[in-house]
């Protein structure tokens, strides 16, 4: 396999790992807002029932904070490489699993009223997406491309000689013999064009 069908397979599993662990995550922060139990409570005529809707958020404070959590951490692997990116993938495997224990939990809880299981489900769901992507990440994700070398800073390199004076006894010139752009980029690498 060469070179290049090798980046552009780790940059296919890159997308995929990352798109795992959004919609996961997403559909687990989604599904933890729904209803997951209504209670009614009846009182005297000719009042009508007081209806008490419970989310998951409600049953459950951590979990949607968890899954916003896992839901940046997804975007993040983008920016990671190496180790980091390895090391943030375990950590997403982990977070999944907790969300998925959280939707876990909604299923068997015996929670008071009529309890909807179709949202804890697709939490449970969501969670397991979401800790696929990241124990994929965690496994793989040393070798896959970085992103390109456009968004990182430019190395510092030394500053350019001034070009010398065509007659000595003229005075120098803060800018004498730089183009507009030479002066651009000496500021761009925090020198001061004018100094000479």
């Amino acid at each position: 396999m060469s070179g290049g069908e090798r980046s552009f397979g780790g940059r296919r599993a890159l997308t995929y790992a990352v798109l795992l662990c959004l919609a996961g995550a997403g559909l687990a922060l989604w599904a933890a807002t729904r209803s997951w139990s209504v209670e009614l409570t009846v009182r005297p005529a000719p009042l009508p029932p007081v209806r008490d809707t419970r989310s998951g958020a409600s049953l459950l404070p951590w979990l949607p904070a968890l899954a916003l959590v896992t839901l940046a951490g997804g975007g993040a692997v983008l920016a990671t490489r190496g180790r980091l990116r390895r090391v943030l993938g375990a950590l997403l495997g982990v977070l999944g699993l907790a969300v998925a224990a959280g939707g876990g939990y909604g299923l068997v809880a015996d929670v008071d009223g009529d309890v909807s299981r179709q949202w804890p489900a697709l939490c449970l769901l969501g969670g397991l997406l979401a800790a696929g992507g990241g124990w994929w990440t965690a496994a793989r994700g040393g070798d896959w491309p970085a992103m390109g070398a456009r968004y990182e800073r430019p190395a510092r390199t030394a500053p350019q000689a001034a070009p010398a004076q065509s007659d000595p006894a003229e005075p120098p010139t803060p800018l004498a013999g730089r183009r507009t752009t030479e002066a651009w980029d000496a500021l761009d690498r925090g020198e001061d064009p004018t100094a000479d």
